[in-house]
């Protein structure tokens, strides 16, 4: 049997015991080993889903632009860094005296990310590559000691987060970037039929994603799911301006995680990602109150995505 020193089992026993009153969840972070990796860089690439092109656009558009807000002797953090795609088009636009000094990536998925890192050294050989598998919210220090210390923060990933983690992050986020800045993006607030258009893909990349996750529990953790068991669901919420992503159990089934038996009711849901998104004005005010100062923001002319330069005020 598995031992609760892993914290994946930790955590997902914590998120399927909760009390009868409070849905059962698992975290978002735990889609990303090798195929969810995989699977999220196929939706990336689907019609339906916007962001990724979109801050794509937004960033290939303005590269030159925010490497002069970034500015000289930089030393880049990557939080959640994925396919390091992105970073790509934002050294792309500096100019060759004014290239950042190092770049670290940070992502949890460790196979995903190193293979990445060494296609980026192949690229950028000058560019010093530090990548770092572990989990972004765990950060508390530099890597090394840097003037100009700056964090990408890119996709929208603040939306998985719950308010007071958002909070948490970018308060952390202002003191461990001291001198420098986080360069951020940001979904907004959009028609409903787009944002349910993108969470339920035609070709059901995002059902498999989120299913995924189940599937990783019963490779790692001696889960007993039935993974035809449950189906895919994704919603807006616009009251809590979020999509809900759930796993819904098709029929009353138990299954087994490390020995630990857990029962679920037809209907019953498991919650496994929140998206939250955001106003121009109501993210630019959430930044302030955590210490950071937007100064410049981005869009694409349909403004279904944003992307933010946030100077460090501590």
């Amino acid at each position: 049997m598995l031992t609760l020193t892993n914290n994946f089992a930790a955590h997902v026993l914590d998120g399927l015991n909760r009390p009868p009153s409070l849905p059962k969840q698992l975290q978002p972070k735990y889609f990303y080993d090798a195929l969810g990796s995989t699977l999220f860089e196929k939706i990336c690439c689907l019609p339906e889903y916007y962001p990724t092109r979109t801050e794509l656009e937004i960033l290939t558009d303005n590269a030159c632009e925010i490497a002069r807000a970034i500015g000289r002797y930089a030393d880049i953090l990557e939080f959640g860094a994925g396919s390091l795609i992105k970073i790509r088009h934002i050294l792309d636009g500096f100019q060759p005296l004014s290239r950042p000094l190092s770049y670290t990536p940070i992502d949890i998925s460790g196979k995903h990310l190193l293979r990445a890192a060494r296609a980026l050294m192949a690229t950028y050989p000058e560019l010093e590559i530090f990548p770092r598998v572990e989990d972004y919210m765990a950060i508390k220090e530099l890597p090394k000691p840097s003037i100009r210390p700056i964090g990408f923060f890119l996709g929208s990933t603040i939306g998985n987060l719950e308010p007071r983690e958002a909070i948490a992050f970018l308060r952390r986020a202002a003191i461990l970037l001291k001198g420098g800045g986080l360069l951020i993006g940001v979904d907004l607030v959009k028609r409903p039929d787009l944002l349910h258009a993108a969470y339920n893909d035609q070709e059901g990349v995002t059902a498999q994603f989120n299913i995924n996750m189940l599937r990783r529990i019963n490779r790692e953790l001696e889960g007993t799911f039935d993974l035809n068991g449950f189906s895919h669901y994704a919603y807006y919420n616009p009251g809590r301006q979020r999509v809900e992503m759930h796993l819904v159990s098709n029929e009353d089934q138990v299954a087994e995680v490390c020995g630990t038996s857990i029962e679920l009711r037809e209907g019953e849901t498991i919650h496994t990602e929140n998206s939250h998104k955001f106003t121009i004005a109501g993210f630019q005010q959430l930044a302030a109150d955590s210490g950071l100062n937007p100064t410049k923001v981005w869009t694409d002319r349909a403004q279904l995505f944003s992307v933010h330069w946030l100077e460090s005020l501590v």
